[in-house]
């Protein structure tokens, strides 16, 4: 069975495997968060191949509005679409 640790462990990994990619080694660029967002969380967040969907989550998370999100920003992001999968588990 998977411990909890693993579980986050998995999440940075994810973070950071797409915040290297352009700019700061440790932010996402708004491009870097569209394409975490397009291919790691395709079902559970819907019209992520809408700009306007990406710019309106991207303004919510960059709370410091220095144009990146940082990992504790993103944290932000993982929190809702736990908390909205939990919910769903609850649904079905």
């Amino acid at each position: 069975m998977t411990k909890l640790e693993d579980c986050l462990e998995g999440i940075i990994n994810v973070f950071h495997q797409y915040s290297v990619r352009v700019g700061h080694f440790d932010t996402l660029s708004k491009n870097e968060m569209k394409q975490l967002i397009t291919k790691e969380l395709p079902n559970t967040l819907k019209n992520t191949k809408d700009q306007g969907a990406i710019d309106k989550i991207f303004q919510e998370l960059d709370s410091d509005k220095d144009g990146q999100v940082n990992f504790v920003e993103f944290i932000v992001l993982v929190a809702k679409v736990l908390e909205t999968a939990h919910e769903n588990i609850h649904k079905e």
